[in-house]
């Protein structure tokens, strides 16, 4: 009974015959030389953020009128003038200059693989310092070779990229107008 039992051991610990289809994968396996790339549904690639923008914009308006009555009497010993002026003058200037720069890096993940081995990203960044909530999402899509061997992408090489931005706290709610100021905007003033 013990040899049995013993015997059963024995076989159980000994290892099993591999086979070929245990040992390798053509989905997941790559070259000893390659560099790990993101390059299936949910692999991880690094997204690194460099956006700049500028824009300006002026106007000038400018308009003048004038108009003019005179009058002039002599029947009297005391000579009265008359003079009627009506005149209009408007300047009007405005200028608009906005200058963005947004620098940061952050993971995401492959969602999706397109026929011709682009990839589908999305990714979401959530951080809170001191009060302050900032919330970062990026989407788009991805070629493979625009992938660097560090599995790194530049947000420049995102097709239909949409990132967005978003922050709340003191800092944040400081640098937003006031009531006055925004009903004095909304008018026009």
């Amino acid at each position: 009974m013990i040899r049995i039992a013993l015997l059963t051991m024995a076989v159980s610990v000994l290892p099993m015959k591999a086979a070929a289809e245990n040992l390798y994968n053509p989905n997941t396996a790559q070259s000893l030389t390659s560099d790990v790339k993101a390059s299936a549904v949910g692999d991880i690639l690094t997204v690194i953020i460099v956006q700049s923008a500028e824009a300006r914009n002026s106007a000038r308006n400018l308009s003048s009128r004038d108009s003019g009555a005179g009058a002039s009497a002599n029947g009297t010993d005391f000579g009265e003038f008359i003079d009627f002026n009506i005149g209009n003058d408007f300047t009007g200037l405005g200028e608009v200059r906005r200058s963005e720069s947004f620098v940061t890096q952050m993971s995401a993940t492959v969602q999706a693989v397109y026929p011709n081995g682009d990839l589908q990203i999305a990714g979401a960044q959530f951080m809170r310092i001191n009060g302050e909530t900032t919330q970062i999402d990026i989407m788009g899509r991805v070629r493979t070779y625009d992938i660097s061997p560090d599995n790194t992408v530049l947000s420049s090489r995102i097709a239909d990229a949409r990132i967005q931005y978003d922050g709340e706290g003191f800092v944040s709610d400081s640098a937003r107008p006031g009531l006055v100021a925004r009903i004095f905007n909304a008018l026009g003033l």
